[in-house]
């Protein structure tokens, strides 16, 4: 397939101002006492929750984003928010090319159906032709190293080999811009190996990846410019090694003096 059409330095995706909103209703027991005023009936109270709040963020072709925060920080709504998948409450996103988004491993995948028929079928929904997916056919078998096993159903498949077929199919469309999402902390230690090398080989075209982990030895490695996250809001973003080491001090004391002045 043809290499990107797009420069080192123009825009592949902008941010602004983006806010995601959404309720939650909890429900609470009512004590001995709040039973017998409210005739056994419990109470229900909603939650908003600001998942996403004012984000704002500019990723240009030719680098690779790095996103971390902890669980909850809104890392894997953003990703879903550019997207496409979740529609934002406010803000913007453009996105300018091309998308392969590797969210959760398998998603999309009919688990009665064989990993032939299911690289077929993804493929299609990436935008490939057939003669596109006939042609990469091996390519992306080969990668995933599922031997035999590509033509048994995928219900039979293991996580890992959900997560080798996933990644291989996400990485070989060449897309314009890949996003993903955790997918390098799946598989054993060989594969991740190799999914850490395709993931350096797109980084040296005129690509735009972003790629959220908790593995931030990946990032640092990967990565040249980093955003952390926390409870919806971006903290911080810049280098890699800069940003890495403010997190991970704040993982460890529980406190941050950015996050301080800005949540």
């Amino acid at each position: 397939m043809s290499k990107s059409e797009h420069k080192s330095g123009e825009l592949a995706i902008s941010v602004q101002h983006l806010g995601l909103v959404y309720k939650t209703t909890i429900d609470r027991r009512p004590t001995l006492k709040a039973r017998v005023r409210t005739l056994g009936r419990g109470t229900k109270h909603t939650r908003i929750v600001h998942a996403l709040d004012d984000v704002m963020l500019d990723v240009p072709y030719g680098s690779v984003l790095g996103v971390v925060g902890a669980n909850g920080a809104g890392k894997s709504t953003l990703m879903r928010v550019i997207s496409g998948i979740l529609p934002p409450s406010h803000g913007r996103v453009e996105v300018y090319g091309k998308v392969s988004t590797l969210l959760a491993l398998g998603v999309g995948f009919n688990p009665s159906l064989s990993g032939r028929e299911n690289v077929q079928l993804g493929g299609l929904a990436a935008g490939m032709s057939r003669r596109d997916i006939e042609d990469h056919f091996e390519e992306i078998a080969d990668f995933a190293e599922l031997g035999d096993a590509i033509d048994a159903p995928m219900r039979t498949y293991s996580s890992g080999m959900f997560a080798r077929l996933g990644f291989s199919v996400a990485v070989t469309v060449r897309p314009d811009i890949l996003i993903v999402d955790e997918a390098l902390s799946t598989g054993d230690a060989k594969f991740k190996e190799k999914s850490l090398n395709k993931i350096k080989e797109l980084r040296s075209e005129d690509r735009a990846l972003v790629l959220v982990s908790h593995g931030l030895g990946t990032i640092r490695e990967v990565c040249n410019e980093v955003a952390w996250l926390h409870k919806g809001k971006l903290i911080q973003r810049g280098e890699p090694n800069k940003i890495v080491d403010a997190y991970e001090k704040f993982l460890k004391v529980g406190k941050s003096a950015a996050i301080d002045e800005d949540v």
